[in-house]
């Protein structure tokens, strides 16, 4: 039986009397990749900010490994779409920040990420500046910074769309590798069907006004044969069925 990390019972959010999510109920099994997907409005960045605890919700709750951390920011990671990089900040500055603001020294902090940067392919980069690096490198870095100030468990709003199609397969890839490596469980905001299907091994579809969850789709994959994976009938099934889940 899988392990849940992270899950929520019956979330609703209204802003201005309109309400935006409702009875919104999903899970997160450890080392497992969640996308969330859906037409823009339907909800995803305030389900995000619920499960951040950025907000509160009008009614419901979200558990962290049985844990009810529902309003309490800082039990989990969340990176936006962008890297948001400092650029007057060496790299290793930048990925250490999260953890120095929490209160740990810049001497243990470096330490705590001294093995890390060859694990996300980002070593000899420590002392350049975000200038220096490619965007997926920077995408790489801002990554770490948001592993070391999470508890397994991460929140990811389309951070891999501002790049090239080229250097996104790369990065799909090695994030796959790099998050079975860490043991890193992920929920991922997408408008990528692709992307989705790729990454994922269950995929919620958000929709409706209010947004619930109208569908949930597993994705039955080899993780060790993915690059196979994107050239097979299975997958175009996949996403043939999605297509039509988004209608």
């Amino acid at each position: 039986m899988s392990e849940i990390e992270l899950s929520t019972k019956a979330l609703s959010k209204s802003y201005d009397g309109r309400l935006i999510i409702d009875d919104i109920n999903i899970k997160l099994n450890k080392n497992e990749v969640v996308s969330i997907i859906g037409v823009s409005g339907s909800g995803k960045t305030t389900l995000f900010n619920l499960l951040s605890g950025l907000e509160m919700p009008d009614a419901g709750h979200v558990f962290l490994k049985g844990e009810d951390i529902t309003g309490k920011p800082g039990k989990i990671s969340y990176m936006l779409q962008k890297d948001l990089l400092l650029p007057h900040k060496k790299i290793i500055d930048n990925v250490v920040l999260g953890l120095v603001v929490k209160g740990m020294s810049k001497k243990e902090a470096y330490k705590k990420t001294e093995d890390l940067f060859e694990v996300f392919g980002i070593e000899g980069t420590s002392n350049l500046y975000p200038s220096q690096l490619s965007g997926g490198m920077r995408q790489r870095a801002a990554l770490l910074r948001t592993y070391l100030c999470t508890e397994g468990v991460t929140l990811l709003d389309e951070p891999f769309s501002s790049l090239d199609t080229i250097t996104k397969g790369q990065m799909h890839s090695w994030y796959i590798d790099v998050i079975q490596k860490i043991q890193l469980s992920t929920i991922l905001i997408t408008h990528d069907i692709e992307e989705a299907i790729y990454l994922s091994d269950r995929i919620y579809v958000l929709g409706g006004n209010p947004g619930t969850i109208k569908h949930e789709l597993i994705i039955d994959k080899n993780k060790n044969e993915r690059e196979e994976f994107l050239l097979t009938s299975e997958f175009l099934s996949y996403k043939k069925q999605l297509k039509e889940m988004l209608l």
